[in-house]
């Protein structure tokens, strides 16, 4: 169960990642994000899961 739920969080941080950084800049700052937080948005939305 713990391999899975790591498994589930690792999945989602990179999708995240990859998701943001296909972003320009106006598109991320339109949500308030700036590429250098883009690790740290990505890690508090794979702890949510």
């Amino acid at each position: 169960m713990a391999l899975t739920n790591s498994l589930r969080r690792w999945a989602s941080y990179r999708k995240t990642v990859r998701a943001l950084n296909a972003l320009d800049e106006r598109g991320l700052n339109d949500l308030g994000i700036n590429r250098g937080d883009i690790v740290a948005v990505a890690r508090s939305q794979a702890e949510r899961i």
